[in-house]
């Protein structure tokens, strides 16, 4: 696994996850997912300011071309102190691969061998090559619905990714489509990087 360190705040550190490269990547009995996929995976130890103001630590299952993106990503955000809820990997046994229960307690994370809502296309996710962060605070609004259920994007509120942000400015520096700027679907929670 790869780790970077924040360096300030270290007086206590809350920690999300720590499960093992195989917990991790752990097949979902219900959607299998091709080896050659798990092989181009790493997971990444990452430290974040959370809501309560302390550091904690968690871990992201993302696509190995895009490690360095991720680890500044998330510098960015301890620099700035903007809060991220949790990053704790979908396989992990309070979610067990549901992005329904992840999104709704706004967990952050990347990997899931999933299908894109209401579809039969793989979604980005799939490929560790999508992020979705605090999803709670930055829904997703297909149609006339929102995801999850009972959010609201209100960009005064905390930890929300607003369209000039650093953040938003950062990913798409590197390449990387930000769901926000979507016209029809925005979702604000949603980063990938097809290549």
């Amino acid at each position: 696994m790869h780790r970077y360190n924040i360096k300030s705040l270290k007086n206590s550190i809350v920690i999300d996850s720590s499960l093992s490269l195989s917990e991790i990547l752990r097949q979902n009995p219900g959607n299998i997912c091709p080896q050659e996929v798990l092989d181009g995976l790493v997971v990444l130890e990452v430290e974040y300011v959370s809501f309560d103001g302390k550091i904690h630590t968690g871990q992201i299952a993302i696509h190995r071309d895009l490690v360095d993106d991720i680890a500044g990503a998330f510098n960015l955000l301890a620099e700035e102190k903007f809060p991220i809820q949790s990053v704790i990997p979908i396989s992990d046994e309070r979610f067990l691969w549901d992005d329904t229960i992840s999104t709704t307690v706004n967990n952050t994370s990347a990997f899931n061998y999933r299908f894109v809502r209401n579809t039969s296309e793989l979604s980005n996710h799939s490929f560790g090559r999508a992020i979705d962060i605090n999803p709670k605070l930055n829904p997703y609004f297909p149609g006339n619905l929102v995801f999850p259920v009972d959010s609201s994007y209100d960009p005064k509120v905390t930890g929300t990714i607003l369209k000039d942000s650093n953040l938003v400015r950062y990913f798409k520096d590197l390449g990387w489509v930000w769901g926000g700027d979507w016209v029809e679907d925005p979702d604000y929670q949603h980063f990938e990087k097809l290549s």
